[in-house]
């Protein structure tokens, strides 16, 4: 899928600072939260940026461009820092939490094999399927989606259930936003973080990386 995900001219008009890097890692052996997990929560609420940072504030603008209000439904990384301690889920997702606090940057991750189709960043023609627990999609509002509908409301406020990582995913879709002040380089060292964290888990996983934006 990696070489086929793609993000919509619109959103690239809305934020021309836009970028993502995606990537997908086969092989994985994920399992439920362990004392080295719990050491990488540790250190993501020790050394978490302050909800201040211009990283969150960017996003929190970023969804007033599209109608959304971040006080009611925030970005990822506002929420997560908002929940320190972190909470445990399972190896997997409390990697790439803990990246996401500490770097400041929002990061989903997404089971492959529950995807229909690729996936791609639009702005909602609003009348796109989605899951009940997520409701339905504004005309305009930013969405990840596949042929089966919205995996993600409001760029990356809430994910639906279907591709969620769970303990039995095997093969992984990441994807890693990008505003400014967050500098391409400092993107990419980010990757470099949750790749080291995912080949701790399994050492033998192979990892695609791909920028688009």
């Amino acid at each position: 899928m990696i070489d086929d995900i793609w993000v919509d001219d619109a959103v690239m008009a809305l934020r021309p600072d836009f970028a993502v890097l995606v990537g997908c890692a086969y092989g994985l052996r994920n399992g439920p939260s362990d004392d080295r997990s719990r050491a990488w929560l540790a250190d993501a609420a020790a050394h978490a940026v302050p909800l201040t940072d211009e990283r969150i504030e960017a996003w929190r603008t970023a969804y007033r461009a599209f109608g959304a209000k971040p006080q009611r439904t925030r970005p990822s990384v506002d929420a997560l820092v908002r929940r320190m301690p972190l909470p445990e889920i399972n190896l997997v997702v409390d990697a790439y939490n803990s990246v996401s606090v500490r770097h400041g940057l929002p990061i989903g991750g997404e089971d492959l094999s529950r995807y229909q189709g690729t996936a791609r960043l639009v702005r909602a023609a609003g009348d796109e399927p989605s899951e009940e627990v997520l409701g339905d999609p504004e005309i305009g509002e930013v969405v990840w989606r596949d042929d089966a509908g919205v995996t993600c409301r409001r760029w990356n406020w809430r994910q639906c259930v279907r591709t969620r990582i769970t303990e039995e995913t095997v093969d992984a879709l990441f994807l890693l936003e990008r505003l400014e002040p967050l500098s391409l380089e400092a993107l990419h060292a980010a990757a470099d973080d949750l790749a080291g964290m995912l080949t701790d888990i399994a050492p033998d996983i192979q990892i695609k990386s791909r920028l688009i934006g």
